[in-house]
């Protein structure tokens, strides 16, 4: 089933230029600091923080950056005081549709993020009317030519996991939130290389979206994924797999 995690991995196969590669870098120091501000700044006690870190590590952040962030949560720097916020709506077709904010001035957030829904044919609800749609999960990604699925289910079980599934050419194994770190740390260890460790908003179930319904599904998500201040987009679109790869080469 394709979803919003098979249009991430298209995405982050397209080449990045420097004004995106510079809105990343703005997110990923967004994120650190507030991290470091809610569970301090030894990514070890910090899985939060940790994960930020191995995202910055993965975007080639330089680590001059990494510590004015991490310094910048923590009190030794000034900084921007971020909230967090989600937003939650419908898209075309009814997808729904989860918004992760940081931001400092809810004021200036909440009508862009309102603009981009009603521009692309969607609706921003209120707080709750998707929410009990999605469940909060950790989420390991292994490319999966590095290693056999048998062997990978095996590892993932014994460390903990919940469930695996191939998603195109990357494996996803699925855990507990709390049980992440566990997870990630034993596949390490065995030495499977982790393409990505998250904790994320998974979908209980999916709409199917095709044609030109899920043009407009994939212009409004990538709308808000553009917006400073927002974080995160999760949706629960069902795609097929032809037309992810078709628009997605667009």
């Amino acid at each position: 089933m394709s979803g919003h995690s098979k249009w991430a991995q298209i995405k982050r196969k397209k080449a990045k230029t420097d004004q995106e590669r510079g809105k990343l870098f703005s997110k990923l120091i967004r994120e650190i600091t507030v991290a470091a501000r809610v569970g301090g700044g030894d990514p070890k006690g910090n899985m939060r923080l940790k994960a930020a870190l191995e995202a910055a590590k993965a975007a080639n952040m330089p680590a001059d950056t990494v510590k004015r962030a991490i310094q910048k949560g923590t009190g030794e720097l000034p900084g921007e005081a971020y909230e967090e916020v989600t937003y939650e709506g419908y898209g075309p077709g009814g997808v729904a549709i989860m918004v992760k904010v940081l931001t400092d001035n809810k004021n200036r957030t909440a009508p862009e993020i309102r603009h981009a829904f009603a521009k692309h044919g969607g609706n921003l609800g209120e707080v709750g009317c998707v929410a009990w749609m999605f469940e909060r999960r950790g989420v390991v990604q292994v490319e999966g030519e590095r290693v056999s699925e048998d062997e990978l289910l095996g590892l993932a079980l014994e460390a903990g996991a919940t469930d695996l599934r191939r998603v195109d050419r990357v494996f996803e194994i699925t855990a507990e939130p709390d049980g992440l770190e566990g997870v990630r740390r034993a596949l390490e260890e065995r030495g499977v290389p982790i393409a990505q460790a998250e904790v994320t908003q998974v979908p209980l179930s999916s709409i199917r979206v095709e044609g030109k319904e899920a043009q407009h599904v994939l212009r409004l998500v990538e709308a808000l994924e553009e917006l400073d201040d927002v974080q995160a987009v999760y949706a629960n679109f069902d795609i097929p797999d032809d037309v992810l790869e078709t628009l997605g080469a667009a």
